[in-house]
C-alpha cells in the first residue's frame, strides 16, 4: 500500500493535507521572491524560482496520486467530486504561486521605490488568507474523527468566515496598489507596467484560490 492510500485510511483529508504542505511551501516563497527582486538580487531571485518550480512538480505529482487513490477508497465523508475540485483549488494556489515567479522572471524587474511599501503591505494581506486557510485545512482531520457533521462543524465555519473577510481585504488592497501603479504609468516602461499589474492580479488569484477552497467547504460540510 502506498504512502496515498495508507492516508486515505485515515481521513480523506489526510492526503490532500500532504498535498497542501507542498502548496505552502510555495506559497511561503511569495515574499522573499519580491523581496529578491526589490532588493536587485538576481541569483537569489533565481534559485527561488527554481525552487518554486521543483515544489509545484512535488505538488502535481502528488496531485496525480490521489487522483488515483481516490476511487479505490472505499467509503468517503464527503462526495468524490467535492474532494478532487477542492484538491484542484489546492493546486491552483501552487500554479498562481508558479504563474508570479514566471511574472518576474520574464524580463529584469525593478521595483518602484513608491510602491515598495504597499507592495508589502499587499503581500501581507494575501499570505493571511493563505495562513487561515491553512488553520482551516489543519481543522478537518479532527472533525471527520468527530464525524464530519454540520453540528461538530459550528469553529469550522468561524474558520471559514475569517478566510474570506481575509480575502476582502486582500482584494481591497489589490485595488488601491493598482491605482497606486497607474498613477506612476508615466515613470515606468510600458512592458514593466504590464508585468507589475500582472504580480498583483496573480497575487490576487492566490487569495482568490484560497477563499474558493472556504467556499467549497462550506458546502461540503452542509450536505
Amino acid at each position: 500500500m502506498g504512502l496515498i492510500e495508507e492516508l486515505f485510511q485515515r481521513s480523506p483529508f489526510e492526503p490532500l493535507l500532504h498535498h497542501l504542505k507542498k502548496v505552502r511551501e510555495c506559497v511561503t516563497l511569495v515574499r522573499p521572491m519580491l523581496e529578491a527582486v526589490r532588493d536587485q538580487q538576481s541569483s537569489q531571485l533565481d534559485e527561488l524560482v527554481k525552487r518554486v518550480f521543483k515544489l509545484e512538480h512535488d505538488a502535481d505529482t502528488i496531485k496525480d496520486e490521489i487522483r488515483q487513490a481516490i476511487p479505490r477508497s472505499f467509503f468517503l465523508p464527503v462526495y468524490r467530486g467535492d474532494l478532487l475540485g477542492y484538491l484542484k483549488l489546492q493546486d491552483d494556489m501552487a500554479d498562481a504561486v508558479e504563474d508570479i515567479a514566471i511574472l518576474l522572471t520574464i524580463k529584469k524587474l525593478a521595483m518602484p521605490a513608491s510602491l515598495q511599501s504597499r507592495v508589502f503591505d499587499y503581500v501581507e494581506t494575501v499570505m493571511q488568507v493563505c495562513d487561515k486557510n491553512h488553520m482551516m485545512n489543519e481543522s478537518l482531520p479532527e472533525l471527520v474523527a468527530r464525524g464530519f457533521t454540520p453540528d461538530q462543524a459550528a469553529g469550522l465555519h468561524d474558520q471559514i468566515r475569517a478566510v474570506e473577510l481575509a480575502e476582502w481585504e486582500a482584494d481591497k488592497a489589490q485595488y488601491t496598489l493598482s491605482q497606486e501603479l497607474f498613477a506612476i504609468e508615466d515613470e515606468l516602461k510600458a512592458s514593466d507596467l504590464m508585468l507589475w499589474w500582472r504580480v498583483f492580479l496573480e497575487l490576487g488569484q492566490l487569495a482568490n484560490h484560497a477563499e474558493k477552497m472556504a467556499d467549497r467547504l462550506r458546502r461540503m460540510i452542509s450536505q
